[in-house]
């Protein structure tokens, strides 16, 4: 069943997710994908949205490339007339939080935070962990990669934020140094829907950020996360589904086979590095050939061999 609906949703959101995370994308088509419970996956030239609507507004995790914009907001609008009232970005960078300054400027947020209050014109509230704040900021008298409009307006930093919104627990979990300083997964708990942000990827290998502190090592502990949240329905499909950063709908099955692979590949570089051998040739040994099928890639933002050099960086440095 898994396989059937993967081929479905993949030649639903080839045109959008595979081209955005390679490159130059086009932008005007939002697919909207019904998840379960209140929540909507939306695919977009950049990263996937996630859509929790009910009778109190909108909630959005993650908002896109800035230039999908207006198509989001076309595309939410054709769900519902509601208010977009929360962004959760579940990390800074702009395939996923681009959009925030336009789609914050559409929403309302609820003056004083209670169920009937009246809105203000203010905006959507942007919600994230403090780490992104600090890498769409800069110090004072340094210029800011982003502009203000798109910063969050509130952050948490411990481990976990928790909102109630739409009938529904949601919990904000932080995973830290995984792809970078800043992730976030978002659990909706009555839908059963886990929104994974660039912690879990279809379409490739994970993207490990160095320079904003990602690691190897804290991306396995986030897909563990996720397969701790995650619980099937029946012989290991449905149940808890998962909305990826890039690519098509998931459930735990799909999440454990990626877990291993990242797995299995990080121990086989350890191995290499451990008895000697230079990055050049654990390059060419291949660590990751029986995996290249499926997540290889020797052209775009984020080559194989890229993601061959930053585990074994990461696991050189510790």
């Amino acid at each position: 069943m898994r396989h059937v609906r993967s081929i479905a949703l993949g030649l639903a959101c080839a045109a959008g997710v595979v081209a955005g995370a390679r490159g130059a994308a086009d932008t005007s088509d939002v697919h909207v994908l019904p998840v379960q419970g209140n929540v909507f996956m939306l695919v977009s030239a950049g990263g996937n949205i996630t859509a929790q609507i009910g009778d109190e507004g909108v909630l959005l995790v993650d908002t896109s490339v800035a230039e999908a914009s207006d198509s989001v907001l076309a595309a939410i609008r054709g769900l519902t007339d509601k208010p977009i009232r929360y962004i959760v970005n579940t990390h800074a960078h702009p395939d996923h939080a681009g959009g925030n300054a336009r789609i914050a400027k559409a929403g309302a947020t609820i003056g004083g935070g209670t169920v009937g209050a009246a809105l203000t014109p203010s905006g959507a509230s942007i919600l994230s962990h403090e780490n992104v704040l600090k890498r769409m900021s800069a110090p004072t008298g340094e210029q800011a990669p982003t502009s203000t409009d798109a910063w969050p307006t509130n952050t948490y930093f411990g481990g976990r934020k928790e909102l109630f919104f739409n009938g529904e627990s949601i919990e904000i979990l932080h995973e830290p140094s995984a792809h970078t300083d800043g992730d976030s997964l978002v659990y909706f708990r009555r839908s059963d829907v886990v929104s994974a942000g660039d912690l879990f990827l279809t379409t490739g290998y994970p993207v490990v950020d160095a320079k904003w502190g990602g690691s190897v090592q804290g991306i396995v502990a986030g897909l563990n996360r996720i397969l701790d949240l995650t619980i099937p329905k029946k012989e290991q499909e449905g149940g808890t589904y998962v909305i990826p950063g890039h690519g098509r709908l998931c459930d735990e099955a799909d999440v454990l086979e990626y877990r291993d692979m990242v797995t299995i590949v990080r121990d086989r570089i350890q191995d290499m590095a451990t008895r000697g051998m230079t990055l050049e040739q654990i390059k060419a040994a291949r660590p990751t050939l029986d995996y290249d099928g499926r997540y290889g890639s020797t052209t775009g933002a984020w080559t194989t061999d890229m993601f061959v050099e930053a585990v074994y960086r990461n696991l050189s440095k510790k």
